[in-house]
């Protein structure tokens, strides 16, 4: 069976491909997005994650997910909150769910950080995901959030592979305590998000790579170029 893949498509909005090739895309922001490729409209979804209700993890999820009737996976506030925006595919789950999708097992976890939708309604709180594909292997994705001592829980509830987390500063996790995070969660790769968007974030991958336990290696591709996970 092949890996699994991972394109960061700019900001916070990743595609991960499993290896059946079950496409997963995270906190899609593609139109407007200033780090977004050129190649960032995805020719296939198969389901849309998106951590909390901020426009820069929502903004292109109700066109995709009706475009490809792909189920869109949120926090239950937020997944009424596209309900009424016409997404028929909403779901919406709570933290500490385990929620199998065909042969992929999608579990909210939590977060720390805010969360309110575009036109300003409320959207509960904001969640992280953690992606086990059909092959087991397992993708953390953090979404905006600080680090938190309950990410060893996490660590013993779904052993991540890979953590992909948010370093920019200003509104998320730092380069610092996203290495601590790394830590926290026992992966041995991190992929860096939401950074180099704006000026106010200042985090980068290389400061990033100071701060991560020894063996733990960062992977920090440009936005459109998949790496093999």
């Amino acid at each position: 069976m092949a890996n699994a893949t991972l394109t960061w498509l700019g900001h916070g909005t990743f595609k991960l491909e499993s290896p059946t090739g079950k496409v997963v895309l995270v906190d899609p922001w593609l139109e407007g997005n200033p780090r977004s490729p050129a190649n960032a409209e995805p020719e296939r979804v198969d389901l849309i994650l998106c951590t909390h209700g901020h426009f820069d993890h929502v903004a292109d999820a109700a066109r995709l997910a009706n475009l490809h009737t792909a189920p869109l996976l949120a926090p239950y506030e937020l997944a009424l909150w596209f309900d009424k925006q016409g997404v028929e595919t909403a779901v919406g789950h709570g933290k500490g769910s385990r929620n199998p999708y065909g042969d992929i097992t999608i579990s909210l976890t939590n977060a720390f950080h805010s969360s309110s939708t575009p036109d300003g309604a409320y959207a509960g709180e904001p969640c992280g995901f953690v992606v086990r594909l059909e092959n087991g292997f397992t993708v953390y994705f953090s979404g905006d959030t600080c680090a938190f001592g309950d990410m060893a829980l996490i660590r013993r509830l779904h052993a991540p592979d890979v953590a992909v987390l948010a370093i920019g500063n200003m509104y998320t996790m730092d380069p610092v305590e996203a290495g601590l995070a790394a830590e926290l969660l026992g992966v041995k790769k991190a992929v860096p998000g939401h950074w180099g968007t704006f000026p106010a974030l200042t985090g980068t991958p290389e400061e990033l790579r100071r701060h991560v336990p020894a063996g733990v290696e960062v992977v920090a591709p440009e936005p459109g170029v998949a790496v093999e996970l």
